[in-house]
């Protein structure tokens, strides 16, 4: 289990400023297997977790809407056959928080 995985997410104000690149770069080393990607000029944080099947992509996907309910921060799923890419990113802050990385963390350990 990641160290981050065990916080909790707080709340995004509006005014909150997206994390810098070298910030970005301190938590990405600690959640293995994700990627900064830029869609639009936001800066979204994706992992593509491989599964065997359609009804396993379903499952692990429940699975993160029930984790992102509960911290009331919510990701773009797409839901493939055998895969499922799991995005985060504050939309408040059109860009990456603390809370993006700390979601990934209990993303990955939910797989």
């Amino acid at each position: 289990m990641n160290e981050l995985s065990k916080l909790t997410c707080e709340a995004c104000k509006g005014d909150d400023s997206p994390l810098t690149n070298k910030e970005i770069g301190g938590y990405l080393k600690e959640v293995d297997g994700w990627e900064v990607i830029e869609e639009s000029g936001i800066q979204k944080l994706k992992r593509v977790f491989l599964t065997l099947n359609y009804g396993k992509s379903i499952e692990f996907t429940n699975d993160v809407a029930r984790i992102a309910e509960r911290a009331d921060h919510h990701p773009q799923l797409i839901v493939d056959y055998g895969a499922v890419a799991v995005i985060w990113w504050s939309h408040k802050i059109k860009g990456l928080h603390k809370n993006d990385f700390i979601m990934a963390a209990k993303t990955s350990d939910l797989f």
